[in-house]
């Protein structure tokens, strides 16, 4: 993880060193407090020059600006992506000043606070394993090193001049919370899976207790006497015990019912024997994409003070490979009670979530239950990776995860499901099998899950190909992008607290 720029709001002024970036509206036009920092108009004769016309994600730069101290000025069209592309712009500036100096700026410093949101969310790097800098310039490996450690000794310092800095730092804690989400999500799915198991992974949910939230860590011998045989019967061909992680934020009232997401964690897939092609299988590292944005958005929530009772579960396994894995034609006993004939070890994913929503379901009685998992590329074909797919039994509430979606641009598209789907995981052997045909893999998956939520509200999220190795944006240029965090707190707040 890179060092992380520190952000702080101030009342206009003009800067006097390091580099400063001014927001320009539409056709380039700048505010006073911005033309103070170009006394002499160097931007404005750069715009014509650099062909600058408010063009989203534009920007033009001039260098040590005349009858100024700045090392120079950049203008960026606002609000490119929440700040992605300042972050983007500053390279390896200390000191930045960013002069937000628009009309119609809304009073309550929220658009200073997502601008600052989009700096964090883009100056996140997984740097955690690497020992040295790449060379430079012919740098040798020790200097190399040395350049290292001084870049992670300061990060940038920047600082957000506005109109209202007090309504703008105000505003900016809420987005402080969930954005810290997001990089732990983030964290989480980058990590490798040599150093990040079931157990590994149970003890990051457990550290979420200093922030208010009550955590339980299910063992393998509390899980198999709850009945939990789907769950365990994938983790029983690794020599790393299988964990679920219970977290709940209590922060409604006591008599509400809570709201429950749930989390597929297989911390690695190799498909069990049922075996991925070796090439890709790297990848499987992120197979728990699901929980991480469970544990993330936990965390988002118990840091802002969420006004909503909220339970996250993540069922953490490894699909490992040995004398004692699961073998394709097995049949095992959920805790629902229903059977299930396993035909295929790497749909593992379901069998893993088909016990964490009973159990959820069971124990909690939530007023709704929202679940993520990579679970399928099948879903990658059907919608490529730019939207994740939404299967629901309920109307309104696949409607208000569409509109969060649409609102945080973590994009969902609404799939079927249907009897006719259902029909294709019937086993002449057990209660269902775990896999259907060759087509609509995505829905088979989903109509597996739904036969575990009874009649309590629901939606499945397919993450697959949104969560990890999604194509980069103004706000993310990591592998693991944390996917689900923003959107699912958007969904608590605006229909589930106070």
């Amino acid at each position: 993880m890179t060092s992380r720029p520190s952000i702080a709001f101030a009342k206009f002024a003009a800067p006097k060193k390091g580099s400063v970036f001014v927001l320009a509206a539409d056709g380039g036009g700048l505010g006073d407090a911005a033309k103070a920092c170009d006394p002499a108009g160097a931007l404005a004769r750069a715009f014509p020059v650099a062909d600058f016309s408010g063009k989203f994600a534009s920007s033009v730069e001039v260098l040590a600006p005349e009858g100024t101290s700045v090392d120079r000025l950049v203008a960026v069209y606002a609000w490119l992506k929440l700040g992605g592309a300042v972050a983007a712009a500053l390279r390896k500036a200390v000191e930045v000043a960013v002069i937000l100096d628009l009309p119609d700026l809304q009073p309550d410093g929220r658009q200073a606070a997502h601008l600052a949101a989009g700096i964090l969310l883009r100056s996140y790097g997984f740097d955690k394993y690497k020992t040295r800098k790449d060379k430079e310039d012919g740098q040798s490996d020790a200097k190399g090193a040395e350049s290292k450690k001084a870049e992670t000794a300061k990060p940038a310092k920047i600082t957000i001049h506005c109109a209202d800095p007090s309504a703008a730092k105000k505003a900016f804690a809420a987005e402080e919370a969930v954005i810290e989400g997001v990089l732990l999500a983030r964290d989480l799915v980058n990590e490798p899976a040599n150093t990040l198991g079931p157990v590994e992974f149970a003890a990051r949910a457990k550290e979420l207790e200093g922030l208010g939230v009550e955590v339980e860590i299910l063992t393998e011998k509390e899980m198999k006497r709850l009945g939990m045989g789907s769950l365990l019967g994938v983790a029983q061909g690794s020599p790393r015990g299988a964990r679920m992680a219970v977290m709940q934020w209590k922060g409604g009232k006591a008599k509400d019912a809570p709201i429950a997401f749930i989390g597929k964690g297989v911390t690695f897939d190799t498909g069990g024997n049922s075996m991925k092609p070796a090439s890709g299988m790297e990848d499987m590292k992120g197979d728990m994409g699901g929980a991480a944005a469970v544990t993330g958005l936990i965390r988002a929530l118990a840091a802002r003070k969420a006004k909503a009772n909220i339970v996250g579960v993540i069922g953490l396994v490894e699909n490992a490979v040995d004398g004692h894995a699961q073998r394709p034609g097995d049949i095992v006993t959920s805790m629902s009670g229903q059977t299930i004939e396993v035909l295929n070890t790497d749909a593992e994913g379901r069998l893993v979530l088909a016990d964490a929503l009973w159990y959820t379901n069971d124990r909690f009685k939530p007023k709704f239950m929202v679940n993520l998992a990579t679970l399928t590329g099948a879903i990658m074909v059907a919608l490529g990776q730019h939207y994740a797919g939404l299967f629901s039994n309920n109307d309104e509430l696949a409607g208000r995860l569409f509109g969060a979606g649409q609102a945080t641009q973590e994009r969902l598209w609404r799939m079927p499901l249907g009897a006719e789907y259902d029909k294709l995981i019937e086993s002449k052997n057990a209660d269902m099998k775990n896999i259907g045909g060759r087509y609509g893999g995505a829905i088979i998956a989903a109509q597996f899950l739904q036969r575990f939520v009874k009649d309590t509200p629901w939606a499945h999220l397919d993450i697959a190909g949104t969560a990890m190795g999604a194509p980069a944006s103004e706000i993310n240029q990591s592998w693991g992008s944390g996917f689900g965090v923003r959107l699912l707190d958007r969904l608590v707040r605006d229909h589930y607290e106070g």
